[in-house]
Formats: structure tokens, C-alpha cells, sequence
């Protein structure tokens, strides 16, 4: 293919070998568009998104494998490997984000434009495989204990494994034995799914087409259907709720009328209200004067009639 190529390449009447090349001749890169900023040291490559990322300027998610045409230039180094930076526009807005390598943790870092989706946890966690590090891999080399002991504690591993692995390939068999079985089964639930997604599908598109508007619903909530009630003319709220709301009310109102109850009424209120006092008090002593007065009397006529009565015997 590549001396096809050189083949291929057509050379005008004024070509001139002297020159050094026919991209010389014409002046033009070797990677035509890729090589347009070749001067300021950026190459345009094709970038292949490493990692999961949330865009800040449009806030949406731009998952791993995710393909961009990158501004990549040289940054530095570490050690004898370079550190290339890529800076690329997102699809979905005007946003840019830079990426950069970072070869002493053999990862990419995100400089500015976005931010990484973290989705890491322990691989230990999960019982996952886990490759030795240099330095353990050294110990392994070097020290025949450490050696000894790091293979007995992965033969316990594997012996304590084998009954999960025993029951996982159990389930597995039963579960496959009858493929004619199991795969109806999946169509059966893959059927009921995409029917109830259809039926939802219609009543957003009716409730759309009723609104005029062209926006993608969100799946809805107790809490959208309760806020919606209440922004209703009439809005439904079941027997609880209102007692409740009833007895709020109740609790928290006031005595006295606040909205009415100006400084000028309290005064003329506690005027009233001294005035009553003192009325009462006033009766009082009068009803207790009497009271007294007419006891005064009783116990007169009690004593004159028990002289009377002494002085007739």
C-alpha cells in the first residue's frame, strides 16, 4: 500500500526535485489539516476519551471511549517521557476541556473544562484479581519467607473460595440447563417491559402535544403529583392532611385579633380593665360591710332573747 501511494502522488510540469519534496513544492504539511498549527508545536490527532467525564459548561455526561479531534502539544517531562496535553471542544456546547498525561501515575488528569466521574473503588473489596505491586513482587524475589507465606495465604484464598464457585456454577446450570425455558422467559419480560415503556411513551407525547412543547419528561413522583395538586384551582388533599393542617392552624393563631389590636385599644383595654377591678372591690367591701352588719344584728337578738328567758325563770 505505501509504494501504491508514492505512486499515486501527481507531479505538475514545474515540479522542481531541487525543492525536496513535492509537500515543499506545494507548501503544504505532510498531514495536510492535521498540521495546519505544525509551527506553534500542536498536531491535531484523534482522542479517544479515557474516562468518564461530566462537562462543565453543559453539565452532561460524556462517557469513556468518546471520540474528539484534540489540539495535542508537549508540556514538560518526566524523567525521559514527555507529557502531552490535549485540548478538545465538547459536542454538545461551546465548552473546551485540556486533558493531560500523567505518566508517574500512568493516568490522565483533567486541567480545566471538566470534571471526572469517580467510579473507583478497592479492587480487595470485590475480590477482584489484584496485580502485585514492584515492591511486593521484589519481596517475592528476594525473600523466600515472605515468598512462603504469601503463597500459603493464597491457597487458603482458593480453598475458601471453592464452595462460592461450586454454588455460582450450580446456579449457573440450573438456570441454563433449559435454554428453551430460560430464554422464554426473557423474551416474556423483555415483552412486558417494552409494552409498559410504549404506553408511557404515549401519554408523554398526548401530554406534550397538549402543552406544545418539545422537552423530554422526567419519570413521575408522589412529590410532583402532591405540588401539582396544590397549584390547582381546588387543590385534593386527603382527610389526614387537612385535620392536621386544621389543628396547625388552631395551634398557632392568636387570642386576640393581632391585625386589629392597636397600641391606642390596649391602653383603653387596661383602663377598662382597671375600672372592673376596682368596681368589684368597691362591691365587695359593701357586700362585706353588710354581711357583717346584719351578723351584728342576728347575734343581739340571739343574746336579748337568752336574757329574757333567764330572767323568766
Amino acid at each position: 500500500m505505501g509504494e501504491r501511494k508514492g505512486q499515486n502522488k501527481y507531479y505538475p510540469p514545474d515540479y522542481d526535485p531541487k525543492v525536496g519534496g513535492l509537500n515543499k513544492f506545494k507548501g503544504v504539511h505532510a498531514l495536510r489539516e492535521r498540521g495546519r498549527k505544525a509551527h506553534l508545536g500542536i498536531l491535531i490527532i484523534r482522542f479517544e476519551m479515557p474516562y468518564n467525564i461530566w462537562c462543565d459548561g453543559c453539565n452532561n455526561h460524556i462517557g469513556m471511549g468518546v471520540r474528539y479531534n484534540a489540539e495535542k502539544k508537549k508540556t514538560g517531562m518526566y524523567y525521559t517521557t514527555p507529557v502531552y496535553e490535549f485540548n478538545m471542544k465538547c459536542h454538545l456546547c461551546d465548552n473546551h476541556f485540556i486533558i493531560k498525561t500523567d505518566p508517574g501515575n500512568l493516568d490522565y488528569q483533567i486541567i480545566s473544562g471538566a470534571r471526572r466521574q469517580e467510579n473507583r473503588w478497592d479492587p480487595l473489596q470485590n475480590e477482584q484479581i489484584v496485580p502485585e505491586t514492584k515492591e511486593t513482587q521484589k519481596k517475592l524475589f528476594d525473600d523466600s519467607m515472605y515468598k512462603l507465606e504469601h503463597g500459603n495465604a493464597d491457597a487458603s484464598i482458593a480453598e475458601s473460595s471453592k464452595p462460592r464457585l461450586v454454588n455460582l456454577f450450580n446456579r449457573n446450570e440450573d438456570t441454563w440447563a433449559d435454554n428453551y425455558t430460560a430464554n422464554q422467559k426473557l423474551r416474556a419480560a423483555f415483552r412486558s417491559q417494552s409494552k409498559e415503556v410504549k404506553m408511557k411513551a404515549a401519554v408523554d407525547n398526548a401530554l406534550l402535544k397538549k402543552s406544545s412543547l418539545n422537552i423530554a419528561l422526567l419519570p413521575e413522583s408522589e412529590e410532583d403529583r402532591r405540588v401539582a395538586s396544590l397549584l390547582r384551582i381546588k387543590p385534593s388533599m386527603d382527610v389526614e392532611k387537612k385535620t392536621d393542617l386544621l389543628r396547625r392552624q388552631i395551634i398557632t393563631a392568636s387570642a386576640l385579633p393581632m391585625d386589629s389590636f392597636t397600641p391606642d385599644k390596649e391602653r383603653k383595654a387596661v383602663k377598662a380593665l382597671k375600672t372592673t377591678l376596682a368596681t368589684n372591690l368597691v362591691v365587695k367591701k359593701s357586700e362585706s360591710s353588710h354581711v357583717s352588719k346584719k351578723q351584728k344584728l342576728t347575734n343581739s337578738l340571739v343574746g336579748d332573747y337568752g336574757e329574757s328567758s333567764s330572767d323568766s325563770n
